[in-house]
C-alpha cells in the first residue's frame, strides 16, 4: 500500500478556487440547518433496496439514506459533492483549518463547520453510533479490514468490491459507488461532467501538454516514493493530455520506492516533487536537489522539474484525487506543469 501524502499538521490551509465554486454550484443544491439532519441537496434517482458487493460481503441499503456518516476525508469529500452535509466525519484536520474548497462545499450546504470525530488512534465506531446513521461511507479508506466488522452492525457500509482497490479506484469510480447506495446517480453524474468540462478547458488552453510523461514523487521520512505508478488514479494528469512513463509499470501501491542510488527511476518528460513531511522526510529538498545523481537527470539539467507546495494541500489533493477537490487541483497544478514543460 502506498504511503500516504501528509494530510494533516504540515499540510494546513488551502487557497481558494474560482473554478471550484462552478463545481460546487453543480453538485449542490438545498441548504439546511444542522448537520445531524444528513441533508440531501437534491432528490435520489435510484430505487431501493440496492444491494451491493464488497470485499467483505454483501451490503443491501434497504431505504433512502438520509443520515450519513463517513470514515475517511474522501468520503467526506464525496458526501458533500453529491450535496450531503454527513452527520459525523473524522478531524482530519486535527485543529488546522479546514481546506477551503472543502470549507465553501459545507458552506453552500448551509453549515459552518460538520460535527468529527477524533481519528487518531483510527475511526471512533462509538461515536459514529451514536449518531444513528442509515449509511456509511467507506469506499476512500485503507482500514476496512480493521473497520468492516465493527461499522457493518452500525449501518450499512458502502465501500469497494476488492481489497485491492483500496488504492486502485479513480475518484469518478469511488464516487459512483457511494452515489448508488444513496440514490444519487444522475447527481454523480453531473458532478463528473462539472469536472471534466473543468478539465478540458484547461487542456485546451495548453496543447503542449499533450504526449509528455511524467513522474510525480514523494519524499516520505522512510522513503522517496514513486507516486505515479502505473495502478494509480492519474487524477487529472491524463485528462490534461500528460502520459505516465512507461517505467511505472515496475511500480506499485506495495512496491513503490525509489532509492538514493536508483534516483535516474525518477527521468521523465516532466518530474514533479512534494516534500510534505518537511524536516521529518527522509531528505530535504536541499539535500534531494544537490544530490549528484539526481542533478545529472536530463529532466533536472532542462528545467523540467517542479516543485508541488505541500502547504495548501495541493500535493495531497493530486495524490489522492476527489470529486470535490479536482478542479482546485486544475487551477492550481496548470501553472506549474506549464512551467515545467517549458522549462522555465
Amino acid at each position: 500500500m502506498s504511503l500516504s501524502v501528509r494530510r494533516r499538521p504540515l499540510v494546513a490551509a488551502v487557497l481558494a478556487s474560482a473554478t471550484c465554486l462552478g463545481l460546487l454550484t453543480a453538485c449542490s443544491g438545498s441548504s439546511g440547518t444542522g448537520s445531524s439532519d444528513g441533508k440531501a441537496a437534491a432528490a435520489g434517482d435510484g430505487s431501493f433496496p440496492v444491494s451491493l458487493t464488497t470485499a467483505w460481503g454483501r451490503t443491501e441499503v434497504k431505504e433512502k439514506p438520509v443520515r450519513v456518516a463517513t470514515v475517511s476525508d474522501g468520503d467526506t469529500s464525496i458526501a458533500l459533492a453529491l450535496g450531503l452535509v454527513p452527520v459525523i466525519t473524522p478531524d482530519v484536520e486535527d485543529g488546522d483549518p479546514v481546506a477551503e474548497y472543502k470549507q465553501r462545499a459545507i458552506e453552500k450546504l448551509g453549515e459552518k463547520k460538520l460535527k468529527t470525530y477524533d481519528d487518531t488512534d483510527g475511526t471512533d465506531y462509538e461515536a459514529i453510533a451514536a449518531e444513528e446513521p442509515d449509511v456509511i461511507l467507506g469506499v476512500n479508506t485503507w482500514d476496512m479490514d480493521t473497520d468492516y466488522a465493527k461499522l457493518s452492525p452500525i449501518a450499512p457500509v458502502v465501500t469497494f468490491a476488492d481489497k485491492k482497490q483500496a488504492n486502485t479506484l479513480t475518484w469518478q469510480e469511488r464516487l459512483k459507488t457511494a452515489a448508488k447506495a444513496l440514490g444519487l446517480s444522475e447527481k454523480a453524474e453531473e458532478v463528473i461532467a462539472a469536472n471534466e468540462k473543468t478539465v478540458k478547458e484547461a487542456a485546451a488552453a495548453h496543447p503542449e501538454f499533450k504526449g509528455k510523461t511524467y513522474t510525480y514523487s514523494v519524499v516520505h521520512p522512510e522513503q522517496i516514493t514513486y507516486m505515479s505508478f502505473a495502478d494509480q488514479d492519474p487524477g487529472v494528469f491524463e485528462q490534461l493530455g500528460l502520459v505516465k512513463h512507461p517505467r511505472s509499470k515496475n511500480y506499485t501501491a506495495d512496491k513503490d520506492s525509489v532509492s538514493l542510488e536508483n534516483l535516474d527511476e525518477l527521468e521523465a518528460d516532466v518530474l514533479l516533487m512534494t516534500y510534505p513531511f518537511g524536516d521529518e522526510g527522509l531528505l530535504s529538498a536541499s539535500e534531494l536537489e544537490s544530490n549528484k545523481l539526481f542533478r545529472s537527470l536530463d529532466v533536472v539539467k532542462k528545467k523540467h522539474f517542479a516543485v508541488v507546495p505541500s502547504e495548501n494541500t495541493l500535493a495531497s489533493a493530486i495524490a489522492y484525487p476527489d470529486a470535490l477537490s479536482a478542479p482546485w487541483v486544475v487551477e492550481n497544478l496548470t501553472p506549474i506543469l506549464a512551467k515545467a514543460v517549458a522549462g522555465e
